[in-house]
């Protein structure tokens, strides 16, 4: 369909757009900056075209405004657009390298959300937020009472109890702005735990009225969160060809190096990867793991597993362990099914 199509590459911004057409006969028609109601007014007046454009914030907006006008979309990680742009970074070249990426065969477009799944990647983001505060204002507090002499143990309640403690405590000597300034940190913390509490009830709630997420939470270590991140992340299972390349675009393969029929395997991707789910899902399995060495086997996963650790270690078990959960996902959303492990047999 690119060959016979006009391309209207969209360099996004927040207000102001570089639009770059380019013709059937691969000539550049225009290289122009428009306004946000001139950009929606050009995607309605336009022929059918393949719009192009960097994923990127807003992406999935005018994606939508695009195939509402008529058009074929095609978003693009603006990694693999970049090798693309000649001259200096300006948004004109920007444009063109966009509209250049889209003519290519092998570019592979990025896949599109709804509205809905939108705002569970949302609500997703908005608890990571939290939890890094979590973690910031604790260790800040560890931190400061370390650097006295007062080691806190391990969990939230622990560090919560200790500091509030430490407050009533009178033989506690420091000055008294630093007790106060402790205990405005404190109370930040509190709020912010009782704040990823409340939200981790919401998505709760919201799985359970979610067929796809519930039959995903069956999965080993895929809780909750990891449910609804999967959900977001095979929101398009066409996207793509089968379980190992949708393991490879979550970074849980290992890199390869080839050249003159020498293969040569690495570790798993730092750059090239869905860093959030295989961060969800790593800890999710690194938990079943850790639990799976201490009772009996009772599937062919737990044998498997126990086999792994004992020649690789727990953490590269816990990578394989995602690894596999991305593979059977794929499969249970693609012959919607559900997840049925392999018992044992007595």
């Amino acid at each position: 369909y690119m060959v016979n199509l006009n391309v209207i590459a969209i360099d996004l911004a927040k207000n102001n757009y570089q639009v770059c057409k380019i013709g059937k006969e691969r000539q550049v028609i225009y290289n122009k900056e428009v306004s946000r109601q001139k950009l929606l007014q050009l995607l309605v007046s336009e022929k059918q075209s393949l719009v192009a454009m960097e994923s990127c914030g807003g992406t999935h907006y005018w994606a939508r405004k695009a195939k509402e006008a008529g058009h074929i979309v095609k978003p693009m990680s603006a990694r693999v657009v970049k090798a693309f742009r000649q001259g200096q970074k300006t948004d004109a070249n920007d444009a063109l390298a966009i509209g250049i990426a889209a003519q290519q065969p092998t570019v592979k477009p990025s896949r599109l959300l709804s509205v809905n799944e939108q705002c569970l990647q949302s609500i997703s983001a908005m608890r990571e937020h939290f939890v890094k505060q979590k973690v910031a204002l604790g260790n800040l507090q560890r931190g400061c009472l370390l650097e006295l002499g007062i080691p806190i143990a391990k969990s939230d309640s622990k560090l919560i109890d200790a500091v509030e403690s430490l407050l009533e405590d009178t033989s506690f000597n420091v000055p008294m702005a630093f007790r106060a300034s402790l205990k405005i940190v404190n109370e930040q913390f509190k709020r912010v735990v009782k704040e990823i509490i409340a939200l981790e009830k919401l998505i709760e709630e919201e799985i359970k009225n979610d067929e796809v997420c519930e039959r995903l939470s069956k999965l080993e270590g895929v809780g909750p969160v990891g449910s609804m991140m999967l959900k977001v992340y095979f929101s398009c299972i066409e996207h793509f060809k089968n379980g190992r390349e949708a393991s490879a675009c979550a970074g849980l393969t290992p890199v390869q190096h080839s050249s003159g029929g020498k293969e040569k395997i690495g570790s798993i991707s730092k750059k090239s990867a869905n860093k959030k789910l295989r961060s969800t899902l790593y800890q999710g399995a690194l938990a079943v793991v850790s639990n799976v060495i201490k009772r009996a086997s009772r599937t062919e996963k737990d044998e498997w597993l126990k086999k792994l650790i004992a020649r690789r270690g727990k953490k590269v078990a816990a990578i394989a362990l995602a690894n596999k959960t991305i593979r059977t996902a794929f499969a249970m959303l693609k012959k919607n099914e559900c997840y049925q492990p392999k018992l044992l047999t007595a």
